[in-house]
């Protein structure tokens, strides 16, 4: 047993499978706006990987349990943050989402919720000291999860909000939920649908267009149906081998809706081709499998909580973007996780792969 851990302990084939999936990102990212207004847009990507990396390293020298003693604190500080940006957030695409902190840059308050309600979980998990999930706490673990889901949604928010219940639903099936329960709670989900549906005026105008048109995108091929149609064009001109590196059509004249962000998984199909793009699923697949084996290796279970809420959510992440991009579910914004474009979805994903990296760093410490 080693007493202090050390970097050395980190799990490099997982960095490896990061780095790369990272450098397709970049690259994608530079071709997709090289030869537009966007130009130098990666080298702002390989900025906020650098944060990230920094982010990354310095979480797995905190030691997850003093992280988690702080739980409730952390908590409290997320709501806090997430009330002051719908006091005076900067708003942007019609979404109040951000707090400014000068030079430009603005930090997206949501994202780093995830990290706060991944800890939160796994302390809530960890201190039930049973083997089943009582009716008592699968409430707790709602209200836990669906005040910032809810603060979220107010900004608003759709795709940030989905992605935090991920957490809460793999956490109480490993903590041992009932299958009563569970019926109980899919039973309420399917009776909530028609409730949701005929709400849907409450919605902003575009999330209402996302909802009603994604099945039938062709009906309104220039207005909310636009973006479907369009990713569906690329991935489908890709064919098996692709265009070629900058040689994509859609891609590089801008039909591909934000090409360097949601569909950037649009865009290389198209350049790369179905080749390309297994290529970088199986890396993901490699990812999910990596991080699984670190939550089975982990010296306690506060550990594989820690892990799987990261799995939860990276595997959510991948599950939406890619069945967005062909048409299977709404356009949520939720982004490719290491290849989409962005600064605070792109800081949080290192930081959260920095919490495995802890958990990984002291399965063998005192």
């Amino acid at each position: 047993m080693k007493d202090r851990p050390q970097v050395q302990d980190w799990d490099w084939p997982l960095a490896g499978i990061i780095a790369a999936i990272s450098s397709v990102g970049v690259l994608e990212v530079y071709s997709s706006t090289h030869a537009s207004g966007m130009a130098g847009m990666h080298w702002k990507q390989l900025m906020w990987i650098g944060i990230g990396l920094i982010g990354m390293f310095l979480i797995s020298r905190i030691d997850y349990h003093t992280l988690m003693d702080q739980a409730p604190a952390l908590y409290l500080f997320g709501l806090a943050t997430l009330l002051v940006v719908l006091m005076i957030g900067h708003s942007r695409f019609g979404a109040k989402r951000w707090v400014a902190l000068g030079g430009g840059v603005n930090l997206q308050v949501s994202e780093l919720m995830k990290l706060i309600i991944i800890v939160v979980l796994a302390r809530f998990f960890t201190d039930v000291r049973t083997d089943r999930l009582t009716l008592r706490d699968i409430v707790k673990v709602a209200l836990l999860t669906g005040i910032p889901v809810g603060l979220i949604l107010i900004q608003p928010d759709l795709g940030t909000a989905l992605v935090l219940i991920p957490v809460a639903v793999v956490g109480s099936f490993l903590a041992g939920i009932e299958w009563k329960h569970m019926a109980a709670g899919l039973m309420i989900i399917a009776l909530m649908i028609p409730v949701g549906w005929n709400m849907r005026h409450h919605l902003k105008p575009y999330q209402q267009q996302r909802i009603t048109t994604f099945l039938h995108p062709e009906e309104n091929p220039r207005g909310a149906g636009y973006q479907i149609l369009q990713s569906e064009i690329a991935v489908g001109s890709g064919g098996f081998w692709g265009k070629g590196f900058g040689k994509g059509s859609q891609n590089q004249l801008g039909f591909v809706p934000v090409r360097y962000s949601d569909f950037i998984l649009a865009a290389l199909a198209e350049e790369q081709g179905f080749i390309g793009v297994c290529v970088v699923l199986l890396l993901y697949l490699g990812l999910i499998l990596r991080l699984v084996d670190n939550a089975q290796k982990a010296k306690d279970r506060a550990g594989m909580y820690v892990v799987m809420g990261v799995t939860a959510i990276l595997g959510f992440h991948v599950l939406v973007n890619a069945s967005m991009v062909i048409g299977y579910m709404p356009v949520t914004g939720i982004p490719l996780p290491l290849m989409s474009y962005g600064g605070s979805a792109t800081a949080f994903v290192y930081m959260a792969l920095g919490l495995v990296m802890n958990v990984r760093m002291r399965r063998f410490v005192n």
